[in-house]
């Protein structure tokens, strides 16, 4: 006996994939366009600033490593500033996705913040991040992804009405960066492994934290 599906049922079917597809891709990327697009990047600019972003997350570029006999430079120890981590040590890495370009970004932005709310905001921020954050094993430091980008904009409306997308933007990032990963590297004890400031568990934390700080802002 051969049973035929339905066109209905086919017609509903592929609908639901395109709505996936526009809920999970599309939305997103137009989200991320229209936030870089408010902190002054054109639409080409946002576009490669969000493909950088998507493809730095997979670079991690070690800076430091640690050994029994305490921490050496990453490139004393490896010769290289890409290796392969096959010894039973801990490497502190940066990653480009998720720290180096949106320094870059803070960068940019702070010629367009007044540096007293920046700094308060950044302070509070990296505060809350600190407590929020915590070091998993085998993964690194992990940290809420949706709380810090709301901290961060409430503090943009708070400290800079007037000029809320910089503070918001930097205050984010920077809270993530420095409360979420810096502050906790004296918790890493000698788990194993790449500890990636900006990557891992705090990745996401740090991506979205600075789109839907601006969109919020």
């Amino acid at each position: 006996m051969i049973f035929l599906i339905p066109l209905s049922f086919l017609f509903l079917f592929f609908l639901f994939l395109i709505l996936l597809f526009l809920f999970f891709v599309v939305l997103p990327i137009q989200a991320v366009r229209i936030a870089l697009e408010k902190i002054g990047l054109s639409s080409v600019v946002a576009f490669f600033v969000l493909l950088a972003s998507l493809a730095g997350s997979f670079v991690n570029i070690p800076i430091a490593v640690k050994t029994a006999d305490g921490f050496v430079s990453a490139y004393s120890y490896y010769g290289t500033f890409f290796p392969d981590i096959t010894n039973n040590v801990q490497v502190i890495a940066i990653n480009l996705g998720g720290a180096i370009i949106p320094l870059c970004l803070c960068v940019y932005l702070m010629l367009k913040a007044n540096f007293l709310p920046l700094f308060f905001s950044t302070i509070i921020s990296s505060i809350v991040c600190y407590h929020l954050s915590s070091v998993v094993p085998g993964i690194g430091v992990q940290i809420p992804a949706l709380i810090p980008p709301i901290v961060s904009a409430f503090l943009a409306f708070l400290f800079s009405p007037k000029n809320k997308i910089p503070v918001a933007y930097i205050s984010g990032v920077l809270g993530v960066l420095i409360g979420a990963d810096l502050m906790n590297l004296g918790n890493l004890g000698n788990f194993q492994g790449i500890m990636s400031i900006g990557g891992a568990g705090v990745y996401d934390g740090i991506f979205l934290v600075g789109i839907i700080s601006v969109l919020l802002a």
